[in-house]
């Protein structure tokens, strides 16, 4: 049921995300971290932004520059809290720059991008009907493991929030639990605020126990159930990142299938919450629509391509596998498989661009053909001109880029190179195989490679020739290594130690 929106004049939204998020295990801070193709913290201000609020606040602390760049830039205030001693201290310091004129504040986080406009409204409304000094958005979750029980009484009044230590068995088979986002009546606020002090080991206050303060003074405080318990998901992690990109996909891949476009295996695309895609438009898997890219009626965008603030115009055909990034493709051209269409290049009506090739910066006119194996970069090619296999523009001479210019009607051939800045006049035709380095007037044909020779006989002779050699060269005769046996190692002789005393003369014999 969607609750209408008017302006919230007398209400301040105040988005707490001055944390640092250690489990991110990131150098980043957390609500800077992106899933379905914003930060955190942009989906939760654009979630704010149609409850049209007094103010919009936003708690600022670890990377304050960054977050605050990002605020600043949808519309929303900061302010600093350093250093950051917990949820109820972070409101003390957005009190000091909430207007006087302020009697509502609706209390939320930068870390739950899955919160959506309509739930905010409902929690705001029930807020107002019921008179009440607080009142908590809750969810019914199918595992509540860890989270804080919404104890109602018989009036359906929150009575309690019992945390999960403290709970008893009764009390922990309930499933309705605490979002820890909450709309206060800030003149029944303040003086719990004022009586928050630390009971905890970190030293820090904590909003949840004003709850109990408002209830100890015998204040009313209600609940509001989220239709959707995914909306109270906080990102702590990289899994629950992950798990907060698929649901956003999700979304964004019903909203275009409800609009008329055929999407093959949705969960495998990837599509950001600003494009749009006309009806009857199909979409195969593997798909990524990312940034501003506007598809038009009819078209056909193949498996595995990548459109990056494309303009898709109507009945266009975009093969596997191409890259789209910052360009136009008009209406009945066909691009790819396996094209890259690089940024500033403009591909008009009825064009082709074929497999493997690479536009930069280029005009293709209306009808011409560009269909492999080519690289045109600064380009601008006329209509109905045709590019042959391996063409290329030489468009970078190591210091500046310099432009080529195709006209109408020409016809270039396979394997050129054209070497910039050049100009090739209407109905031309250039040679294949060849490097143009100087203008070719219209209507002329240009050869620029080097002149065929041909001998007639002469692969018949050589091939003779080769033959001759061979017989008379005998054959060599192929020589065998002969391996000799190893040799038995000769045992070595025992030296016998010499003698210290010289040998006595033998005296000579007689005769």
């Amino acid at each position: 049921m969607k609750v209408p929106m008017g302006a919230a004049s007398d209400t301040v939204i105040v988005i707490l995300a001055a944390g640092k998020g250690t489990r991110m295990r990131s150098d980043i801070a957390k609500v800077l971290h992106r899933a379905g193709g914003r930060p955190l913290i942009e989906h939760v201000i654009r979630a704010c932004q149609p409850l049209k609020p007094a103010q919009l606040l936003v708690v600022v602390g670890h990377q304050a520059d960054a977050v605050t760049a990002v605020a600043a830039g949808l519309g929303a205030e900061t302010v600093l809290q350093q250093p950051q001693r917990g949820t109820g201290h972070a409101l003390q310091i957005a009190r000091r720059a909430m207007r006087k004129s302020a009697r509502l504040a609706l209390v939320l986080y930068g870390d739950a991008p899955l919160l959506q406009s309509d739930t905010l409204a409902a929690l705001l409304d029930t807020h107002r009907r019921g008179e009440a000094a607080a009142t908590i958005l809750t969810a019914e979750l199918d595992d509540p493991t860890d989270y804080g029980r919404i104890i109602r009484d018989s009036e359906g009044r929150v009575q309690a929030i019992v945390e999960e230590k403290a709970a008893t068995p009764e009390q922990r088979a309930i499933h309705e639990v605490n979002s820890g986002i909450y709309s206060f009546t800030l003149e029944k606020l303040w003086p719990c605020l004022n009586a928050l002090r630390p009971a905890n080991s970190h030293n820090e206050l904590y909003l949840t126990d004003t709850i109990a303060m408002l209830r100890q003074r015998n204040e009313r405080v209600l609940a509001q159930l989220a239709h959707d318990p995914r909306e109270i998901f906080g990102c702590n992690t990289r899994a629950h990142l992950a798990d907060a990109d698929r649901v956003f996909r999700a979304r964004k891949s019903a909203e275009l299938m409800e609009a008329g476009v055929t999407i093959y295996l949705p969960e495998s695309v990837v599509i950001d919450p600003d494009v749009t895609a006309g009806p009857d438009t199909t979409i195969e898997p593997g798909v990524q629509l990312l940034g501003a890219t506007r598809i038009g009626a009819r078209c056909v965008i193949r498996t595995g391509s990548v459109l990056n603030d494309a303009r898709v115009d109507d009945d266009v055909q975009v093969g596997a596998h191409t890259l789209v990034d910052g360009s136009r493709i008009a209406s009945k051209a066909q691009v790819g498989p396996f094209s890259r269409i690089r940024p500033g290049s403009d591909v008009r009506e009825g064009a082709h661009i074929g497999g493997f090739v690479e536009l930069k910066k280029s005009v293709v006119h209306e009808g011409a053909k560009v269909p492999h194996l080519s690289y045109i970069g600064d380009a601008t090619i006329g209509s109905n001109s045709n590019i042959g296999a391996g063409t290329i523009t030489c468009n970078y001479d190591g210091v500046a880029k310099h432009a080529t210019t195709i006209g109408k009607n020409v016809f270039v051939g396979s394997d050129t190179a054209l070497v910039a800045p050049v100009r090739v006049g209407d109905g031309a035709y250039v040679a294949a195989g060849s490097i143009i380095t100087e203008n070719v007037p219209a209507d002329a044909l240009a050869i620029a490679r080097g002149r065929q020779s041909n001998k007639p006989g002469w692969a018949s002779a050589r091939r003779t020739e080769q033959k001759r050699s061979a017989k008379a060269t005998p054959p060599r005769r192929a020589r065998h290594r002969q391996v000799k046996p190893k040799r038995r190692a000769k045992p070595k002789l025992r030296r016998k130690p010499a003698r210290t005393k010289p040998r006595r003369k033998s005296k000579p014999r007689r005769r």
